[in-house]
């Protein structure tokens, strides 16, 4: 095999109980969790179903990729890695680089970047292939992909089906959510703030919704202030103000894991309940054929521009 390559990289997380604590070490860059958090990870993953099923989507996101780019006639083999779980990012760079692999188009699974996870990200990849010495693989790490047109049509679709199940659809509460992070992150120049709202503004728009806002979520157990506002004060907020129905599009997220289907499927919805309030939420996009035709575009682009001289 030789030629250019695809390669879907994503955060990670752990498909079993006895995956939490080495992958919980790693996130903490080697420093094992102290046994309250690693508890509370756990009963968190155990109140999910035992695990995470991240690794089993992205797989299934990296088999339609490869099909797609197939049926447009771009044939391109395409693999899939992980910051913090096996397949790692770096054994995938090498892997691809031993298949014949000698131009790779890295794309991460997160619409709206911020610096800093573009940042280790794009080390994981070019550490990787500076690795291998003479004949490694070119690599182009694929920028933001916030406002991609198919990306918005997938959103905005799984949105409409989630106000669809609402009693009364224009007086429902629409909050576009992303993962929140330490506002020492994404503070200055930093984009991740500014383009999680241009990506709900467009949904927004296309739907025509008027009654929305952008929320955070997911906040770390760190001493940091994360950026807000977040989603289950914002919830309380707006059933205080007479919201009955709400419904949670997770802008900042493409597939289902912990963060969906724990920190919104179940705590934020018990909170909602609690409130009162109704709480419908937009289904991830997994491997929607809309969503895997963002990214397809997004390769075919990448694949399409000269390497820099």
């Amino acid at each position: 095999m030789s030629g250019a390559g695809i390669l879907l990289m994503a955060y990670g997380a752990p498909e079993r109980l006895d995956q939490v604590e080495a992958y919980y070490t790693h996130i903490r860059r080697g420093s094992p969790p102290t046994a309250e958090l690693l508890a509370e990870l756990m009963a968190r993953y155990g109140a999910i179903g035992g695990g995470s099923p991240l690794s089993r989507i992205v797989d299934a996101q990296r088999a339609a990729l490869a099909a797609e780019l197939g049926r447009r006639g771009r044939p391109a083999p395409v693999y899939a890695g992980m910051k913090h779980i096996q397949p790692f990012v770096g054994d995938v760079v090498r892997g691809m680089s031993a298949d014949g692999i000698d131009r790779i188009v890295a794309v991460a699974l997160a619409p709206q970047h911020s610096s800093f996870n573009e940042q280790t990200y794009r080390k994981a990849v070019e550490d990787a292939a500076s690795s291998l010495g003479d004949g490694a693989p070119s690599v182009t790490v694929v920028g933001s992909w916030h406002d991609q047109p198919h990306l918005i049509a997938a959103m905005a679709t799984a949105t409409e089906e989630a106000l669809a199940r609402c009693d009364d659809p224009s007086r429902a509460h629409v909050f576009f959510t992303a993962h929140s992070l330490p506002e020492r992150i994404t503070g200055g120049t930093d984009p991740y703030a500014h383009e999680v709202a241009a990506t709900a503004a467009l949904v927004a728009e296309r739907l025509g919704i008027e009654r929305c806002d952008v929320a955070f979520q997911s906040a770390g157990r760190t001493g940091d202030k994360w950026i807000g506002p977040e989603l289950t004060a914002e919830i309380a907020r707006v059933a205080a103000a007479g919201a009955r129905e709400i419904v949670v599009c997770p802008v900042g997220f493409v597939a289902d894991h912990l963060e969906v289907l724990y920190d919104i499927d179940v705590e934020a919805q018990a909170i909602a309940r609690r409130l009162g309030v109704r709480l419908e939420r937009a289904r991830s996009m997994n491997d929607d054929p809309t969503f895997i035709a963002a990214l397809a575009d997004i390769a075919e682009t990448a694949l399409a521009d000269p390497l820099p001289a």
